[in-house]
């Protein structure tokens, strides 16, 4: 039954975002895993038409914030507003209420707004004004960047990176893809409305029989002796996190499950781990200015590290 729901969804956000099918499951694996995606790219690459079709597949709630220079936090968790006609003031919810919220070109607005999100990507919850609301079952953020290096962006702090589970790159398409895009484009599929095949209520149940595929004893300790790992390279000012360690986990328990299994073999862990680590480490500026990347720095540690059969 979950293997045909997985094949559901894939086919629908394979209407809009064509010819990528293991990102697709990567964006599949966080939703179950109740994760956040952080999509990093050049514009123009189908950043937000991905996020779009996750959100249009399910039938959850969606927002989108198009983040700006000027954004405030308050645009994001919602305000006090004050009354008149009762004398007092109302909280108006944000965004930030919704199922599904796609934070586009997060990069592009400040800090002190980015950080807005923390709360709720961590807790599921925001505070305002002293007052604590919780947020819907399922919540995920699903935020597209630019490259930190365009013009008028921001870097994320590093506190913020590590809320997400993980961090794809959509990269240009090849040329069968490009044919396809093109086809599909002059027949106007794209304008076609995309349905949705799941419920939000099926989304839930999903993601708690993904917390029932089995795990063995090795191969916790081979995605802890990854992480360990990132913390002695000299290529680093400091490695993965704990939290990095249980979401890697976490990434590699989903994927089994949509990949057909109730079980992890050691070639889910190591694909999660190229999704899960490289964003979460903090490179020192001699490695930045050798443009080393945390994805080859990951393969490294992997390939020190002995897997299990």
């Amino acid at each position: 039954m979950s293997s045909e729901k997985i094949r559901r969804i894939t086919d629908n956000i394979g209407q809009r975002f064509i010819g990528k099918e293991s990102i697709i499951e990567d964006m599949i694996v966080a939703l179950l895993a109740g994760g956040h995606v952080l999509i990093e790219d050049v514009p123009g690459v189908g950043k937000t038409t991905l996020a779009k079709a996750l959100a249009s597949s399910v039938s959850c709630s969606f927002s989108r914030i198009q983040f700006t220079p000027d954004t405030l936090p308050s645009d994001i968790t919602g305000a006090s507003v004050y009354r008149s006609d009762i004398g007092q003031f109302e909280f108006v919810k944000g965004p930030a209420f919704s199922q599904i919220l796609l934070a586009d070109e997060i990069n592009r607005t400040s800090p002190k707004t980015q950080s807005a999100l923390l709360e709720a990507m961590e807790e599921g919850q925001v505070s305002v004004d002293g007052t604590t609301y919780k947020l819907s079952d399922p919540f995920m953020v699903i935020a597209t960047q630019n490259p930190s290096e365009h013009i008028g962006t921001y870097q994320l702090p590093e506190a913020q990176l590590d809320r997400f589970l993980m961090k794809i790159s959509v990269g240009y398409p090849d040329r069968q893809r490009r044919d396809e895009l093109a086809h599909a484009f002059l027949e106007g599929r794209f304008e076609e409305e995309l349905s949705a095949v799941l419920t939000a209520e099926e989304v839930v149940s999903m993601s708690a029989e993904v917390r029932e595929v089995r795990i063995s004893d090795e191969l916790v300790s081979y995605a802890l002796d990854i992480i360990e790992g990132t913390r002695t390279l000299r290529e680093l000012e400091y490695g993965a996190s704990p939290r990095a360690g249980l979401d890697l986990l976490l990434a590699s328990r989903a994927l089994a499950y949509v990949l057909g299994r109730d079980f992890v073999i050691p070639e889910d862990i190591a694909r999660m781990a190229l999704r899960v680590i490289p964003h979460r480490l903090v490179l020192t500026t001699e490695s930045h200015m050798s443009r080393i990347s945390g994805e080859s720095l990951v393969k490294k540690v992997m390939d020190s590290v002995d897997r299990p059969e």
